[in-house]
């Protein structure tokens, strides 16, 4: 039996788990930043290390306490590493080697992307590798093979926006709150698309064909904009949001689609903040009904967040493999940064 602890610190979210065997969640305590960073529609990197700062040893007790064990009985201490802020990571790699320092625990630096698809192992068995890991967030629209725990190989990027960003910015276009996906979410289901009614977006990178995969949202947003602005006088709120969504939804579903094409891999696993988006599940399905493949991303919409849980279970599998690294590891913005061990 082992026990792990997992610090999320990347972004704005401050969050730390307890995870007994990679999979049996004891604890999972987050604290969000979104009311400090709304004035500002963004993340500020100053606010949010500071907040990480001030919340994050008191989530560590009250984790602690909840899972009923004591820091002695911890067999590895996982931290997010990269990518992500880097004033923001440091405060979770700082409270972990406080920890490993004082009760000579084991470091596991954790790729913050990688342990976003690797979270359904709190929920089910991993599938057999390899997969095409499909991550969909604030700040990525990637596709992956993943090939094993600590192994990626990246087949899509986006070359702007993504689709977490575009979210963002359409929602502040429309002046609705922010975050902007559970409003523009909402907003798109209030619509009643009449019968015969065309899409006002254009399709997007129609021009790439059928060998090259990337995703652009860059001009949706602008689409969307030129588009209100011909409809100012009485905007067209819910309309828009229900287009924006079908269109931006279409892309990651032939992206799969070319993929597993390219790949010849039919399992699909995705994940990231996107996730919790009901209408994109809805799309994932009947793609995978269509195209007939494996599919599988969270169940529980806090896992499609930033959390302490991915990183604990993730570190698991990586503490198996003894991929340890030292006090004096790295913290990096860089997605493909490579940890020392």
């Amino acid at each position: 039996m082992a026990y792990g602890l997992g610090i999320e610190s990347s972004c704005d979210e401050t969050s730390v788990a307890i995870v007994r065997d990679g999979k049996d969640l004891l604890s999972l305590k987050v604290y969000s930043q979104i009311d400090s960073h709304s004035p500002y529609r963004g993340v500020v990197p100053e606010i949010a290390s500071r907040a990480h700062l001030e919340k994050i040893n008191s989530l560590l007790a009250v984790s602690m306490e909840e899972a009923g064990i004591n820091y002695s009985d911890l067999d590895y201490v996982a931290v997010t590493s990269y990518p992500g802020l880097v004033g923001s990571l440091m405060i979770g790699a700082q409270l972990a080697r406080c920890i490993s320092l004082v009760y000579g625990i084991p470091i596991v630096a954790v790729n913050h992307l990688e342990a976003h698809l690797a979270v359904i192992g709190l929920e089910r068995e991993f599938p057999a590798f390899p997969w095409l890991g499909v991550l969909l967030s604030g700040g990525n629209s990637s596709i992956y093979m993943y090939k094993g725990f600590g192994d990626l190989e990246i087949l899509a990027d986006t070359q702007d926006d993504s689709l977490g960003e575009a979210f963002d910015k359409v929602s502040a276009v429309l002046n609705l709150p922010y975050p902007g996906g559970p409003y523009l979410e909402a907003k798109a289901k209030a619509y009643q698309m009449k019968k015969g009614e065309g899409n006002p977006f254009p399709k997007l990178l129609k021009e790439d064909g059928e060998e090259k995969i990337r995703f652009s949202y860059s001009g949706l947003k602008t689409a969307v904009l030129y588009y209100l602005r011909a409809n100012s006088e009485t905007p067209p709120v819910e309309k828009i949001s229900y287009f924006f969504q079908k269109t931006a939804f279409e892309l990651v579903t032939r992206n799969i689609r070319k993929a597993i094409t390219k790949t010849g891999i039919r399992t699909v696993v995705a994940a990231g903040g996107v996730l919790a988006n009901e209408t994109l599940r809805e799309s994932l399905e009947t793609e995978k009904q269509r195209s007939k493949f494996n599919l599988f991303y969270p169940q529980k919409k806090i896992y499609c967040t930033d959390n302490g849980a991915m990183v604990a279970c993730l570190g698991y599998q990586l503490w198996k493999q003894k991929s340890f690294v030292g006090l004096d590891f790295k913290v990096s913005p860089k997605r493909n940064f490579e940890q020392t061990l």
